[in-house]
């Protein structure tokens, strides 16, 4: 079993989904998520290539996890320049490689900001050398990085209140510290909850059509020795009849404007079962998760990832060859079926325009 460990101020991780190893030639090192649970395996990506595969395969997801990877991603496409390149050529390597990295998934917007923040850093550094760029870039990826593990401890320890002792919470897909820097965003709140003494129980949603509830959030609540139980996508609506679910918490990969949130598919069914049988539905995500320039839910892409994740299971067949599919890897949940949104700056309960922007600034980037 691995054990939890300390990672900043009152901050504890199960597994550290990512991290930078060395300096400005260095690499990043991720736990390969497509192969848990059965293997705890590493990779380590030194190109930008192979960083978009990681983040197009899923060996690195979750929004802010991403997010992370790709600004790390500016810091490789700065190691490829020679000695004879200049600060130009570089900036000019950094835009490609920002556009490159940003075309690999189009729904979690914590991925174009966190580039567009590494970029704008780097983009105001004319005038010095080569290797200054290069350890500019390196600290704004860093800053990025330490400040998701804090901003993940800050919507825990907000959250934690709406966990009550002896509830049954429900989650989908997989927000913990395998979706971020930290110790996650829908997770943190349980496991604060979990710090505080709380005893309660998580029903784990499997999450077709790639189970990150099944492998990925049951082994972290189950790494923790958090009460947890692995359900199917089918099943929530019963146990909510039965009475067994007292409150649902997410992540979310966009939330526009007016709270509506993108989250991973079957998310949006959830908060319509939640409304029915009145349970509270509660998003928990980083002030990097909101997408102040869109106004509602319906200007979100939604990324269609491919057939043979539905038609194929654990390697077996499972549907006709050539048989019509439709894969959308993400919907979204309207605002009015929120209870709250808990963010590192605080809660935001009943989301509307008003009360988003009275507590976030514009999009800084």
């Amino acid at each position: 079993m691995l054990h939890t460990r300390a990672c900043s101020e009152n901050a504890f991780m199960i597994v550290e989904a990512l991290k930078w190893i060395g300096g400005t030639d260095g690499c990043l090192e991720l736990v390969d998520q497509r192969q848990l649970p059965a293997e705890f395996v590493t990779l380590q990506c030194r190109d930008v290539q192979s960083l978009f595969d990681a983040i197009k395969t899923l060996a690195v997801r979750g929004a802010p996890a991403i997010g992370v990877a790709g600004a790390y991603g500016l810091v490789l496409a700065l190691q490829k320049l020679g000695p004879n390149d200049s600060v130009e050529e570089a900036l000019e390597s950094l835009t490609e490689a920002r556009t490159y990295l940003a075309s690999s998934r189009p729904t979690a917007v914590n991925l174009f900001w966190a580039l567009d923040r590494a970029c704008k850093r780097a983009n105001a550094q004319h005038g010095t050398t080569l290797q200054s760029l290069r350890e500019t870039v390196l600290a704004e990826a860093n800053a990025i990085y330490l400040e998701d593990i804090e901003m993940c401890r800050r919507i825990g320890q907000h959250g934690q209140q709406f966990i009550k002792e002896g509830a049954g919470i429900l989650t989908h897909c997989n927000a913990g510290a395998l979706a971020t820097a930290g110790q996650g965003t829908a997770l943190s709140v349980m496991f604060e909850a979990h710090k505080k003494g709380k005893r309660f129980k998580v029903y784990a949603d499997e999450t077709r059509p790639l189970l990150q509830g099944a492998r990925l959030t049951a082994w972290e609540l189950q790494q923790a020795g958090i009460d947890v139980t692995v359900i199917c996508d089918n099943m929530a609506a019963y146990l909510m009849k039965q009475g067994k679910i007292n409150a649902v918490i997410t992540g979310a990969d966009r939330i526009a404007a007016n709270g509506d949130t993108a989250n991973k598919i079957g998310t949006y069914g959830l908060s319509i079962l939640a409304r029915e049988h009145g349970v509270p539905f509660y998003i928990a995500a980083p002030s990097s998760t909101f997408d102040l320039n869109i106004k509602t839910g319906a200007e979100i892409p939604i990324e269609q990832r491919a057939a043979e994740e539905v038609i194929r299971f654990a390697g077996t067949q499972t549907a006709p060859s050539g048989v019509t599919v439709y894969n959308p890897a993400f919907d979204v949940t309207e605002a009015r079926d929120i209870a709250a949104i808990i963010t590192e700056q605080g809660v935001i309960e009943n989301p509307n325009t008003e009360r988003i922007a009275r507590r976030l600034p514009p999009n800084p980037v």
